[in-house]
C-alpha cells in the first residue's frame, strides 16, 4: 500500500469541503499554537501528576499489605487509565475528523477535568471504604479516555497550519508542552516536600497539584474556542466509517507506528517514576526524588523542540533513529552508574539523558506518523497510533517496572526493560518512509 494514496471512501469529500473554504494550508499563528498547546499540557499535568504523588496515593485509596503492595495497586490504577485511551482515540479522532479539529479539543479539556475534580475531591479509603478506589479508578478511565483524543486532533492542527519547512518544530510543541507540565509539576513536588511534613504531605497535600490545575481549565477552554480550524470535516461519513478506514487502507502505518512508540511511552513513563524509584529503592530524600522530576521537564521541553527543528533540517528519519539508538546503548550503563554512585548528581545527569533523547525521537515520530496520513483520516490515524501504543506499552510500564523490582530486587530492570523497547520501537522506525517533503492537505 502507498502511504501517499488518499483514503479512497474518504477523499473525495475531504477534497470537496478544501475547495469549498476549509482552512488547510493556512498558516497558524503563534497566539494558536500556545493555545493548542496550552490545553495539552495542562490534560498531561492532570495526568502525570498522579504519578508522582503515586506513593501517597497508594497508602489513601489502597490500603494494600507490604512494601510494595499500595504502590503496585496505585501504579495499577494509574495503568488502568491508559486502557480507554483507544476507545477515546478511536472516538475522539473520528469525531476530530469529521466535525473538524477546534470542537474535539474543547471536549478533551471539559472531560479531563471532571477525571481530575473526581481524583482531588474523593476521600480516603478510611473514610468511605471501597467507594474510595473505585472512584478513582473511574476518573482515571476518564482521564484516559480524553487524553486518547486531545493528541491526534491538537497534533493533526499544529502540521496542517505550520509555515512551509516547520512542520516538525511546530508539532514538536506538543512533546515540549508535555515537558512543561512535568516541569511544573515537579516544581509542586518539590515545594510541597519541603513546606509540608510527610504526615501532611501524605493525608491532604498530594491533592493541592489537582485543586490548582482546575482553576486553570477556564482559561484552557476560553483560548481554545479562539482555534482556526485547519479541517472543516468529512460529514457525509459516519466515525465509524472513518475508523474503519484507517484499519482497512492503512494498517501498515498503525502497525509500525504503535511498535515505534514503544520506546517513547516506556522511556517516558520511566522518566516519571524515576521519583518513586529514587524514594523505593535508592532511598533518596523526597525533596532532591520529587527534583529530578522537574529536571526531566526542562529537559523534555527543550530536546523536544531541538528535535522538531533538526528533522526539519535533516529529515524525520534521522532524529527518529540515532537518539533512539543512543538511549539503548547507554540506559543500561547510566543505571549501574546509578546505582553504584547513589546521590543528587547523578540522579540528576541519568534522569536529564533519558529525558533529552526520549523528547528527541518523540517528537520526531510524532509528526512523521500523521504525515504518512491523508487529511480525511490523519486525527483518527494518529490519535489510534498513540493510544493504543501508549496503553500497550506506557500504561503497563510503571506496573512492569515495579514488578520487577519487586520480584527481582534488581535496580537494573527499569533500564533493561528501556533498552529491549528502544529496540523493537528502531526496527519498526527503520521501515517507515521519509515523511518531511509530503503534501500533507492531500
Amino acid at each position: 500500500m502507498s502511504t501517499t494514496t488518499l483514503n479512497s471512501d474518504l477523499a473525495p469529500q475531504s477534497a470537496a469541503i478544501a475547495s469549498d473554504g476549509a482552512l488547510s494550508g493556512t498558516t497558524i499563528s503563534r497566539k494558536a499554537v500556545v493555545a493548542a498547546v496550552t490545553g495539552n499540557a495542562l490534560e498531561f499535568y492532570d495526568f502525570v501528576i498522579y504519578a508522582y504523588f503515586a506513593v501517597y496515593i497508594g497508602k489513601t485509596f489502597f490500603p494494600v499489605e507490604g512494601e510494595f503492595g499500595s504502590l503496585l495497586a496505585a501504579v495499577a490504577a494509574f495503568g488502568v487509565g491508559f486502557f480507554t485511551r483507544p476507545l477515546g482515540g478511536a472516538l475522539i479522532g473520528a469525531f476530530a475528523d469529521k466535525a473538524g479539529r477546534k470542537p474535539a479539543m474543547i471536549l478533551t479539556v471539559v472531560l479531563i477535568t471532571v477525571g481530575t475534580l473526581g481524583l482531588a475531591a474523593t476521600p480516603s479509603y478510611a473514610s468511605i471504604g471501597m467507594a474510595a478506589p473505585i472512584i478513582v479508578v473511574l476518573c482515571r478511565l476518564l482521564q484516559g479516555f480524553a487524553l486518547g483524543g486531545e493528541v491526534g486532533p491538537a497534533t493533526a492542527l499544529l502540521i496542517e497550519a505550520a509555515p512551509p519547512g516547520r512542520r516538525g518544530l511546530y508539532s514538536s510543541w506538543q512533546i515540549a508542552s508535555q515537558g512543561l507540565a512535568v516541569a511544573v509539576g515537579g516544581i509542586f513536588g518539590v515545594v510541597l516536600s519541603l513546606l509540608l511534613s510527610p504526615q501532611d504531605l501524605a493525608a491532604w497535600g498530594w491533592r493541592v497539584p489537582f485543586l490548582v490545575s482546575l482553576m486553570l481549565v477556564p482559561i484552557a477552554v476560553y483560548i481554545r474556542r479562539d482555534l482556526p480550524e485547519t479541517h472543516a470535516g468529512t460529514k457525509e461519513h459516519s466515525g465509524a466509517a472513518i475508523v474503519g478506514s484507517v484499519f482497512r487502507n492503512h494498517s501498515r502505518i498503525l502497525i509500525l507506528g504503535v511498535l515505534a512508540t514503544a520506546a517513547t511511552a516506556v522511556a517516558s513513563q520511566v522518566g516519571n517514576y524515576m521519583v518513586t524509584y529514587a524514594v523505593q529503592v535508592l532511598k533518596l530524600p523526597v525533596a532532591l526524588s520529587q527534583g529530578s522530576v522537574l529536571m526531566g521537564g526542562v529537559m523534555t521541553f527543550a530536546f523536544a523542540l531541538a528535535g522538531g527543528a533538526l528533522c526539519d533540517r535533516f529529515g524525520r528519519r534521522t532524529i527518529n533513529l540515532l537518539p533512539r539508538l543512543a538511549l539503548m546503548f547507554l540506559i543500561v550503563p547510566m543505571f549501574m552508574w546509578l546505582s553504584g554512585a547513589t546521590g543528587a548528581a547523578t540522579l540528576l545527569t541519568v534522569t536529564a539523558v533519558l529525558a533529552a533523547l526520549t523528547a528527541m525521537f518523540g517528537s520526531a515520530g510524532l509528526v512523521q506518523v500523521p504525515e504518512l496520513l491523508p487529511i480525511a483520516v490523519r486525527s483518527t490515524g494518529l490519535s489510534l497510533v498513540y493510544a493504543i501504543g501508549t496503553s500497550l506499552f506506557g500504561g503497563t510500564a510503571q506496573f512492569v517496572v515495579t514488578w520487577l523490582l519487586a520480584v527481582t530486587h534488581n535496580p537494573m530492570a527499569p533500564a533493561w526493560y528501556v533498552a529491549v523497547m528502544c529496540a523493537v520501537s528502531t526496527l519498526a522506525m527503520w521501515t517507515l518512509p521519509e515523511s518531511r517533503d509530503v503534501d500533507v492537505n492531500r
